[in-house]
């Protein structure tokens, strides 16, 4: 693979919210000629070396679909707890559908490292505030859906499955790009390893804390962690809170504001594993949000703002093959990692978060 250098940057839209984090213009590569496409690409994978992220604008997803996503999900969770748990996450980790319960899942990334004194016992003491519904393509016999009774919900299925496969046609757009980018020649050429089927979209809904809470460590909303997909479409309302490590100062981080309509794009550690660990998987995690002073009886307390969010999961089919690609291995920098199966991965992943 080329050394890592600086690419041009393409055309990106005028936007109020300055980032650190590139800001690419998607149409350039759906929509340009083989000059821009070659650039988007490019570009795409710089960010993605350095940073593991990358907004992307002017894509083809719809507005109305991203809007109806988010309208669906807060209905969703707005129903009392006696309906949302009438899809229940199946117990333990090897399926991961259905509802979660607040405190049910708890992301412990221990392969990020732990302080010696703390066990994965003592990391899930520390809950995570959040509650999810997790979807999947209902062809996946291995993960089946669980979905609530249609009369609690009437269209939330088939909007929700709509929007899940209007992701997976434009995770093909990122794929495409990932393998020119990558220099692998054939930009069809990670295609072979993906059918839509096997990818996650995923609800998630933060409540409302008092801010103290999560200043105090007695919860988090998600604790520091890597995506274990081979990369992550994550759209976002307008609260704020997610946070990316920084890619000069280990340890320290970095916010990510919203942009509307944009689509976030990371890489997972799937895809890391995959490219030798040329495209990075960045630790982050959700932190305090923006604040909002509420009054409760007669004191004043700071409370945290709701926040939505829906990330889309894109991985291979279970029986890939995940091993080091052509174009990361060289004399220099031989293969990292043992080749092992998606399915694999995926099992020794999922254990880390749910007893």
């Amino acid at each position: 693979m080329p050394e890592n250098k600086t690419f041009p940057s393409p055309k990106v839209q005028a936007t109020d919210i300055v980032s650190e984090i590139p800001v690419i213009d998607f149409s350039q590569f759906t929509k340009g000629d083989a000059s821009a496409r070659d650039e988007v690409s490019k570009s795409m994978v710089d960010a993605f070396r350095k940073y593991g992220f990358v907004y992307l604008i002017n894509h083809s997803i719809p507005e109305y679909s991203i809007s109806q996503a988010f309208r669906m999900s807060k209905l969703f969770f707005d129903l009392p707890l006696s309906s949302k748990t009438q899809a229940p996450h199946p117990p333990g980790f090897q399926i991961h559908r259905g509802y979660s319960h607040p405190g049910l899942e708890k992301v412990t990334d221990l392969s990020l490292g732990l302080h010696p004194k703390i066990t994965k016992s003592l990391a899930r003491k520390v809950p995570d505030l959040k509650e999810s519904f997790e979807i999947g393509a209902d062809a996946n016999s291995e993960q089946p859906n669980v979905w609530l009774p249609p009369n609690l919900m009437p269209g939330f299925r088939g909007s929700m499955t709509g929007f899940y496969w209007t992701l997976a046609e434009f995770s093909k757009e990122i794929l495409r790009a990932l393998a020119l980018g990558i220099g692998l020649g054939d930009e069809n050429y990670l295609q072979k390893f993906y059918t839509g089927e096997h990818n996650q979209l995923r609800l998630l809904h933060y409540p409302e804390v008092e801010a103290k809470v999560l200043e105090q460590r007695k919860a988090v909303r998600i604790a520091t962690h890597c995506d274990w997909s081979a990369f992550t479409l994550l759209f976002q309302d307008d609260c704020g809170g997610l946070e990316i490590e920084s890619p000069t100062e280990p340890g320290k981080f970095i916010e990510v504001e919203p942009i509307k309509n944009a689509c976030l794009v990371n890489i997972g550690d799937l895809m890391a594993r995959w490219s030798n660990d040329i495209l990075r998987s960045t630790p982050h995690r959700v932190g305090l949000p923006p604040l909002q002073d509420r009054y409760i009886s007669t004191k004043q307390m700071r409370i945290t703002r709701a926040r939505y969010s829906i990330p889309y999961f894109v991985t291979t089919t279970p029986d890939s093959v995940i091993e080091c690609l052509p174009p990361c291995v060289d004399e220099k920098n031989p293969a990292k990692y043992e080749p092992i199966t998606q399915r694999e991965y995926n099992l020794m992943r999922a254990s880390m978060n749910y007893n």
